[in-house]
């Protein structure tokens, strides 16, 4: 079998499960020892729907370019995170976020990361508000769910406030005034 990071094969690192899984039993905690299968159930069906979503995409045109099947991959938020997860996305963080943004329900693009502090700086692209609705909340929100597939180096993310975008007050007067007749009143009207 090919090797896994750390020089760990598949088998291998089957059996370490395996042994850990004993000893917890071993140890009369029945709480841990469930919460430990839970948590490997869990992780099992995490990667299984990871593999299964790479199927898919490969699945989906078998024909086509390895290059354009590498992007459906690669832009896919479930396999994207994996790779993340194991320091495998051949993407750097810049190019991830990118990514990341383009998936956003906003138009928004990147002013700016720092990767001491994991903050991504946002502004809107769109004149207008938010867009669809959305409040300045609801668009922060929505880059970290995203973010967190593709680039969970971003831990805080921040939309600048744009003073060109931001709402104009609307004034509403009275209105123009009416044409008035020789006595200052507006002319009568008669009704068909």
């Amino acid at each position: 079998m090919s090797g896994v990071r750390g020089g760990t094969d598949a088998e291998t690192a089957g059996r370490t499960v395996e042994e850990i899984l004993d000893r917890l039993a071993a140890a009369g905690d029945r709480a841990a020892c469930e919460a430990a299968e839970e948590l490997v159930r869990s992780l099992m069906e995490f990667y299984g729907a990871g593999f299964a979503r790479a199927l898919d995409l490969l699945g989906r045109d078998p024909d086509r370019p390895v290059g354009e099947a590498r992007e459906a991959l690669l832009g896919d938020e479930l396999v994207a995170s994996l790779l993340v997860l194991h320091g495998l996305h051949p993407d750097d963080v810049p190019t991830r976020v990118t990514r990341a943004l383009n998936a956003v329900p906003h138009s928004v693009e990147s002013a700016g990361f720092d990767p001491a502090t994991g903050e991504l700086r946002l502004r809107l692209t769109e004149s207008g508000g938010c867009g669809c609705g959305g409040t300045r909340e609801a668009v922060e929100q929505a880059a970290r769910d995203v973010l967190a597939c593709f680039a969970p180096e971003v831990t805080a993310v921040v939309l600048e406030a744009d003073a060109e975008r931001e709402p104009v007050l609307l004034q509403i007067g009275a209105g123009p005034p009416a044409p008035s007749g020789p006595s200052g009143r507006p002319p009568a009207t008669t009704a068909p």
